[in-house]
């Protein structure tokens, strides 16, 4: 294959275009304000990325297979209050964090079998669950913030120290990559967003990997909301929320996934996270009024969507006339 030929199809890649616009995004704030690339502002910048890269994680992956979940933002919200309520029991602080992952499981694991055995679109299931669990979250803190574990070494694992949260989004999202692409429970998540009547003419567990996406995403989401919890030093029972979840979504829909289903890509995720992240920092530096964010994140989801739609085209026919 040529070196033209090459380039050709690495541009026709659904990431290629989101790193860059993303490397147009630095250049561009670094000129706007000198203190966009300093070690401070890299550090803030990685705060910005990390909790939608994670969430957006598991959204990729129930989207691949034609569904989504609504409700992740109010898991992130409730795992930190089960923790200190857990720690509050005499646990200790490792078998609170899990007591609360394990709660977040099963949430995921209740949307799914309600929206698999109930055969309810997960778009009203997640949607009932958000509000669900919203009231919960509210009544088990009384609407009051609490103070999330300090001082101990797991502590700075998890989110105390500046970079904590990027070092666990980057392992999650190899984790995932190597799951969406090398295994077989990626290449059945990716079947059955594409044909799902041939995914289950060619046996594949439909529901089993239906409900375990849910779990997934439910259970990242929780995670996502602990590491938040360990950062910021204090459990608001109003973090996350819907913007959490759109967030997430939208990093993974610019990054390349088909809201359709059959196609998307992890690192696709990561990209989108960092080019929301690049913008929603600069903004910030420039004073720029934050509804102007929520306007660009709609323009770039519209952009990104329109783009992918046309590259799918392309990589289906190739260039009219051939590559060079």
């Amino acid at each position: 294959m040529s070196l033209g030929r090459r380039l050709y199809a690495l541009l026709l890649r659904p990431e290629a275009s989101v790193v860059v616009v993303s490397a147009v995004l630095v250049i561009y704030f670094q000129f706007a304000n000198r203190n966009f690339v300093t070690a401070a502002n890299v550090q803030t910048l990685s705060q910005f990325v990390a909790a939608p890269v994670i969430i957006a994680c598991g959204e990729i992956m129930l989207l691949i297979c034609r569904e989504i979940d609504l409700s992740v933002g109010q898991v992130f919200a409730l795992a930190p209050f089960l923790m200190a309520n857990v720690i509050d029991w005499g646990v200790p602080e490792p078998v609170a964090i899990v007591a609360a992952l394990l709660v977040c499981a099963l949430i995921g694991l209740l949307i799914g079998l309600i929206t698999i055995g109930l055969r309810v679109p997960s778009f009203i299931t997640t949607l009932g669950m958000l509000f669900l669990i919203t009231g919960l979250t509210l009544t088990i803190s009384r609407g009051y913030p609490a103070n999330a574990p300090e001082g101990s070494v797991l502590a700075g694992i998890m989110g105390a120290w500046g970079y904590s949260e990027i070092v666990w989004a980057l392992v999650v999202v190899a984790l995932m990559h190597v799951v969406l692409r090398h295994t077989r429970w990626g290449l059945h998540t990716t079947a059955i967003g594409g044909n799902i009547v041939a995914a289950a003419e060619a046996g594949i567990a439909i529901n089993r990997i239906k409900v375990g996406n849910f779990v997934l995403t439910s259970t990242l989401g929780g995670f996502t909301g602990l590491l938040e919890a360990f950062r910021v030093g204090s459990i608001d029972p109003l973090a996350g929320g819907s913007n959490m979840m759109f967030l997430g979504v939208a990093s993974g829909v610019i990054g390349g996934t088909a809201i359709a289903g059959g196609a998307g890509t992890i690192v696709g995720g990561l990209v989108g996270g960092i080019m929301l992240g690049v913008l929603q920092d600069g903004f910030t530096l420039q004073g720029i009024n934050a509804f102007m964010f929520d306007i660009v994140i709609g323009a770039a989801i519209l952009i990104a969507m329109i783009a992918n739609i046309h590259l799918a085209r392309l990589r289906a026919h190739g260039p009219r006339g051939g590559a060079p």
